[in-house]
């Protein structure tokens, strides 16, 4: 079995001695290639040449950006029986998708997972979601979700690390101080049976493939708690972004207790095939927890059966 590992040393909880064993645990069992990230966007490269060297496998050590971009440069023609394996072994804060898909949160831990599931042969096939031509793997948002993943990238840049309670004072930061609480931008639609049904004035759009949509540490934060791999995408917005609105909102997010509707502005879609996001003025937009600028549109897509994962 040939594979290609794709190290971000920027990482937050990668180190050069993780990093040295986990070589060491794959190569022992593969005819493995390392290379390391340099900059934003190499990752799509990569993940194109493992394709055109029909490596069998590719594994990130990383976040979720690094596993986003591999991933569209793997996807960059389309699903298909050539495109490599995935193996995600976490090294960033949140990890959304590896602990999505039931590995330890634990750098060497999910190593020894995926080489056991590597020599038992076991992988799944799963869905993921597209973003006009972005494709994503857990989660994708519009508005205040964006807007503070830009703050925090602005932390990281000046040094700072990404931890959660930097995570928890950035979120307060923003909603008190900087997102705009009385002019609601953004509309969402949808084909239903009856013919299209929409969202006017929501003031952001948290699109979900899997569930949780993150993780705060060890605490999952689930809007959208059905979401799946093995279904379409789930999109959770408010209509009303006063104090009492939120509270009750991030209270049942904790609880991952769903179960949203119109009234009292919290409103969720199940299972969509086709959303489209429309707003009146630019707002911050975000893929797999990496800011990607400013928007007044996106359309988004479920691809199901799109990549091979090991499991």
């Amino acid at each position: 079995m040939r594979g290609l590992l794709v190290v971000n040393p920027r990482a937050t909880t990668t180190s050069p001695r993780v990093v040295d064993v986990i070589v060491h645990a794959f190569s022992a069992d593969i005819d493995l290639d390392v290379t390391v990230t340099t900059h934003r966007g190499h990752g799509i490269s990569l993940g194109e040449r493992a394709r055109e060297s029909g490596m069998d496998v590719v594994v990130t050590v990383g976040g979720d950006g690094v596993v986003n971009e591999v991933v569209n440069g793997m996807l960059s023609d389309g699903p298909g029986p050539d495109v490599p394996m995935l193996a995600p072994v976490p090294g960033g804060s949140a990890n959304v998708f590896a602990r999505s898909l039931g590995l330890p949160n634990d750098a060497v831990e999910a190593t020894g997972a995926h080489l056991e599931s590597l020599r038992d042969q076991r992988y799944r096939t799963i869905g993921l979601g597209k973003a006009d031509d972005r494709w994503f793997l857990a989660n994708a948002g519009l508005g205040i979700d964006a807007e503070i993943i830009a703050a925090m990238e602005r932390h990281r840049a000046r040094g700072r690390s990404a931890t959660p309670l930097r995570y928890l004072t950035t979120t307060l930061n923003a909603y008190f101080r900087h997102t705009d609480r009385r002019h609601p931008a953004l509309s969402l639609s949808r084909e239903s049976g009856t013919g299209t049904e929409s969202i006017e004035d929501a003031f952001f759009a948290f699109v979900q493939n899997t569930a949780p949509w993150t993780y705060l540490g060890n605490v999952p934060i689930n809007p959208c708690p059905d979401a799946s791999f093995d279904t379409g995408l789930d999109v959770f917005t408010l209509r009303r972004l006063r104090i009492a609105t939120t509270l009750v909102a991030a209270t049942r997010m904790l609880r991952g207790s769903g179960g949203w509707d119109a009234r009292g502005g919290l409103v969720s879609w199940h299972d969509e095939s086709m959303i489209s996001a429309r707003a009146s003025r630019p707002v911050a937009f975000q893929v797999d927890g990496e800011g990607v600028g400013d928007v007044t549109e996106v359309n988004f897509r479920s691809i199901p059966n799109a990549l091979r994962v090991v499991s």
